[in-house]
């Protein structure tokens, strides 16, 4: 097969086949400053405290488990999603630190999912897990890959796993042995050969939705706060959610426009 793009995004894709993700600086850390600062202001008027200072943030979000009961986490969380997802300039920030991964992994006519979501892990919490699983698995399009942005620095258990490619691919021809039993015997298959993200604030991660993925309970001394929004091409085809409902368009060139509102004249007298 013919491919005219040039040796960097190769390159890119190569190791995208190869890992199942990309991770990278962002280009665009003022926009990524921005999206963390919404989610604290958020985050600080649910709590109904003062709005902390920049260069307070990294240690506020990591000790946040301090002052946030697991009882009272999901009514925060909400309450956050509530307010960045209200705002079309978090999601226009959002795109801006991935833009120039999503246009070279993805095409730059892109549909974005309608609402961002957001991870809070308190240490030792096993109400925020999220059991091993394929997005593809639940309706999602193959043609989708996730953004994942961490908030704070993310390790060892304060962090999701990926299947491995070449893992997945011998699962995937043997996927009926599996049949009958729950997620956490799958993960205790798998586990093995399952990669561990590790990724600091200022580093967004790209991965292939349809590789198994999840988390485990957070044992470490921190929360971990993550954001995760959905991209895909927008000509691509849709599972079973649909533009208008799941996701948006957002990068729509002038051919397409023009295609989209033409219509052929009408020759009837």
């Amino acid at each position: 097969m013919s491919s005219y793009l040039d040796k960097k995004d190769i390159q890119l894709s190569k190791n995208f086949f190869k890992k199942g993700f990309i991770i990278r600086k962002v280009s665009d850390l003022k926009s990524l400053k921005t999206l963390r600062a919404a989610i604290v202001n958020s985050l600080c008027k649910s709590l109904k405290i003062k709005m902390k200072k920049e260069k307070d943030f990294d240690k506020f979000l990591n000790e946040v488990h301090e002052i946030i009961k697991i009882k009272n986490l999901n009514d925060v969380r909400l309450n956050i999603l509530n307010s960045i997802n209200s705002s079309s300039e978090f999601h226009k920030k959002y795109f801006e630190v991935s833009k120039d991964l999503l246009f070279s992994l993805v095409g730059n006519e892109l549909a974005m999912q309608t609402r961002v979501n957001l991870s809070i892990q308190l240490p030792d919490d096993s109400s925020s897990l999220l059991p091993v699983h394929s997005d593809i698995w639940s309706g999602d399009s193959p043609f989708e890959v996730v953004v994942w942005i961490p908030l704070v620095n993310c390790y060892s258990s304060k962090t999701m796993y990926i299947l491995k490619p070449e893992n997945y691919k011998k699962i995937h021809t043997q996927f009926k042995k599996y049949a009958g039993k729950n997620s956490s015997d799958f993960f205790k298959n798998i586990k093995k050969n399952v990669e561990w993200i590790n990724i600091k604030f200022g580093e967004i991660l790209i991965f292939n939705q349809s590789l198994p993925h999840g988390n485990i309970i957070n044992s470490e001394k921190e929360t971990r706060w993550s954001l995760n929004c959905r991209f895909k091409s927008l000509y691509s085809p849709y599972g079973d959610k649909k533009i208008g409902e799941f996701f948006k368009p957002i990068t729509i060139r002038a051919a397409s426009k023009i295609g989209m509102n033409y219509s052929l004249p009408n020759l009837k007298k």
